[in-house]
């Protein structure tokens, strides 16, 4: 016999089970650069697909770090965009890409890896209970600050740059990236 339990239990299966569906579906319906972000992919395999990140892929591959971000993580990545690279001083990224200051790019671009997979949500925790503000380790062993402005997470880097996260959650199969709209430099 089908009792009342037996269907509510079969309602409440099944209702989580189209809820999770959902939340896949939404989370690989995010765009960056004009390609969906597909929570199935690697960093790196989402990252060349972005008509925005052009630069930084062109960077990550002069540094080396390919292998390192299609890797298992989870690395959280606060990824400047095109225009973020371009506010810097002209001839910066051209420098930066020769083989003699691969050392220099590897730290500025490590200095945008978190160990860890920090969504927003997970950022907000932590800036709450910082009282305001959160210290956040990067991979080159410098510090970020990252801080709430509205719905908007802000990070400041040790040179007193700021960047906002204009698009969160971006879900990877290693990880999770946050576009930022400015390139952050260590000291």
């Amino acid at each position: 016999m089908f009792s009342i339990q037996s269907a509510r239990k079969l309602a409440s299966l099944s209702l989580a089970i189209s809820m999770s569906a959902a939340s896949v579906a939404a989370m690989a319906e995010v765009m960056v650069g004009g390609a969906p972000m597909l929570p199935t992919k690697d960093i790196i395999d989402n990252a060349v697909n972005s008509k925005d990140h052009t630069t930084l892929v062109a960077a990550v591959k002069a540094a080396g770090l390919v292998d390192t971000l299609k890797g298992p993580g989870p690395f959280t990545v606060f990824a400047p965009t095109n225009a973020a690279f371009d506010a810097l001083p002209a001839g910066t990224v051209d420098t930066l890409l020769k083989p003699e200051n691969k050392e220099t790019l590897t730290t500025i671009l490590t200095y945008h890896v978190v160990p860890g997979k920090w969504d927003a949500a997970a950022l907000g925790k932590r800036i709450k209970d910082g009282k305001g503000k959160a210290m956040i380790k990067t991979v080159s062993g410098g510090t970020l600050t990252a801080k709430s402005s509205g719905k908007k997470i802000m990070l400041t880097d040790e040179k007193g740059g700021t960047a906002t996260v204009t698009i969160p959650n971006v879900y990877q199969s290693n990880g999770v990236i946050h576009v930022i709209d400015k390139v952050l430099l260590p000291k």
